[in-house]
């Protein structure tokens, strides 16, 4: 008689290869999600950089005359995957100017003089079909523009 493997013995190896190769590929596919979602946060962030700066180029060409300030500014990513809402929470002047529709404190350093309190807030589009977890980020700085 000669030896070799019976029929248990081979099920036996397909089915412990057949169980290595599931972990293997369970694996795999949770490195890509996590590779996915975080090349998606850092999409995110750049474009959070792009709608502050943005809404500093608004500002510097918005007519402040007659009392009324830029109070936010709503920005749409041109891939449709992010949108940002930007709110202005207030200024600081020191030419004597004020804002009726946004808070403002009158400051007596001139160099000082038009900085802002904002908050941006990304979130990303639910109808997009490319990010696969929810994302929403939340910056708030003081700007010079």
């Amino acid at each position: 008689m000669r030896r070799a493997f019976g029929l248990p013995q081979v099920l036996l190896i397909i089915l412990f290869i057949g169980g290595i190769v599931t972990v293997t590929m369970r694996y795999a596919s949770l490195g890509a999600q996590h590779y996915a979602d975080s090349y998606t946060r850092e999409q995110a962030e750049l474009f959070l950089q792009s709608a502050t700066e943005a809404t500093l180029l608004r500002i510097g060409g918005y007519n402040r005359s007659g009392g009324n300030c830029l109070a936010g500014l709503t920005v749409h990513s041109s891939d449709g995957k992010f949108d940002a809402n930007v709110i202005i929470e207030r200024y600081y002047l020191a030419d004597g100017s004020s804002c009726n529709n946004v808070p403002s404190s009158p400051i007596q350093y001139s160099k000082s003089n038009g900085i802002i309190s904002m908050r941006i807030i990304v979130t990303s589009a639910n109808n997009n079909s490319k990010v696969l977890h929810p994302i929403r980020l939340e910056r708030r700085s003081l700007q010079h523009p």
